[in-house]
């Protein structure tokens, strides 16, 4: 792993400011960044609906920000319904997804109006009555990321196999629900364009069993850096094939790159190997302990090239942000550095194991800060434990 590859969203004197007023461990912000990764993505997909797969950052300033840029909300929990809701989206703007969605779901999603992503047999009797519904494939491919983010293998727990899909579409159409159309997500961080052709010719060669549809939904997952010209040709033909609408759910490919963790130096340490110590781990930044991802390491101070591993301050061996980072040598207690593509799974995924508050989160709109959330406290985490 080495030094960021790619600049920062924000200036080095814009996350120095961020960290003096806001402190640290800190998630930081672009508006701008965020914009212009939904303008690559409008750009590649021309006329196909956007929806945001919230688990990515579900933050309700971002949610909001999004809204009014015309995109749909993709919400895999009750939790992130109510947020759709909570930001006054409708039920043409959302979408109820889930491998074992609650009863609260099935009503709350009927209530709205959303669209379900039905991704088992089992849960036709379950859908609300004349339910609007997308069939979720599993294709059955091995593809190019972490084995946790692959959700298009055989062995996820995600979508149907094409072959039990004509038996779920009849019952679908029979128990009075309307099938839009189908949906497809093979997993997030995908490295190989090529996984997402393969994909799309599995889930056209259904046409003859489904015949014309309103919606093909090719979800996201597209890597940070991947040709999505490329991919858009491929589903667009694929969408084609059913004379359907093309739908995408870009989640991490909008927000990870316009967010940072900012960071302290604590010290360093050399056991075995050499240790950067920082106040920021694995409650803050999972992804790295979770998936083995790596994040460009930005280091806002100057010196020769040295190389060691980020370690959080967890008493856990795992909690590491990098191994074998390279960062320039000499820093001392204080320093700031900033973990980039951090604006997907992080913040969402931080927690308060060790009793450690989670971090604040700030947006810079290209005049000022606004406090998308406020640092918690230690009182804030055992409010609800009861007897207190």
């Amino acid at each position: 792993m080495t030094a960021a590859p790619s600049p920062a969203p924000l200036t080095d004197a814009q996350m120095r400011q961020a960290a003096d007023h806001f402190g640290t461990p800190l998630y930081a912000y672009s508006a701008a960044a965020l914009d212009a990764a939904l303008q690559r993505v409008r750009a590649a997909f021309g006329d196909a609906r956007v929806w945001y797969a919230m688990k990515a950052n579900p933050n309700l300033t971002l949610l909001r920000h999004l809204q009014a840029a015309d995109v749909g909300f993709e919400c895999v929990s009750l939790g992130e319904l109510g947020r759709a809701v909570r930001v006054g989206a409708g039920g043409d703007s959302v979408l109820v997804n889930g491998p074992a969605k609650s009863d609260e779901e099935y009503r709350l999603g009927g209530e709205l109006g959303a669209t379900f992503i039905v991704d088992r047999a089992g849960e036709v009797e379950l859908l609300p009555p004349r339910s609007r519904v997308l069939l979720r494939i599993n294709p059955g491919l091995d593809v190019s990321t972490h084995d946790h983010l692959a959700t298009g293998a055989a062995h996820s727990k995600f979508g149907v196999r094409p072959d039990q899909a004509p038996e779920i579409i009849s019952a679908l159409r029979s128990g009075g629900h309307i099938l839009r159309g189908l949906h497809l997500h093979i997993g997030s961080a995908i490295r190989d364009a090529e996984d997402f052709g393969a994909a799309f010719e599995r889930v056209a060669a259904l046409h003859p069993l489904t015949g014309p549809l309103e919606v093909l939904d090719v979800g996201g997952g597209w890597g940070l850096d991947a040709d999505l010209h490329g991919i858009a040709v491929e589903a667009e033909e694929a969408a084609a094939r059913f004379g359907a609408a093309l739908w995408v759910e870009p989640g991490r490919y909008l927000v990870a790159r316009a967010g940072v963790l900012l960071t302290r130096v604590m010290g360093h340490k050399t056991t075995g190997r050499a240790f950067t110590l920082t106040d920021a781990g694995m409650t803050e930044l999972l992804r790295p302990m979770l998936y083995g991802a790596e994040h460009p390491a930005h280091a806002l101070w100057t010196g020769e090239d040295s190389i060691s591993d980020l370690a959080g301050p967890a008493c856990e061996s795992g909690d590491l942000l990098g191994n074998g980072v390279t960062l320039p040598a000499g820093a001392v207690r204080g320093d700031l550095l900033a973990l980039l593509e951090a604006g997907a799974y992080g913040a969402a995924m931080s927690s308060n194991y060790l009793t450690r508050p989670r971090p604040a989160e700030v947006l810079w709109d290209g005049e000022g800060w606004t406090v998308m959330r406020r640092r918690e406290t230690a009182e804030d985490i055992w409010a609800a434990e009861l007897p207190g």
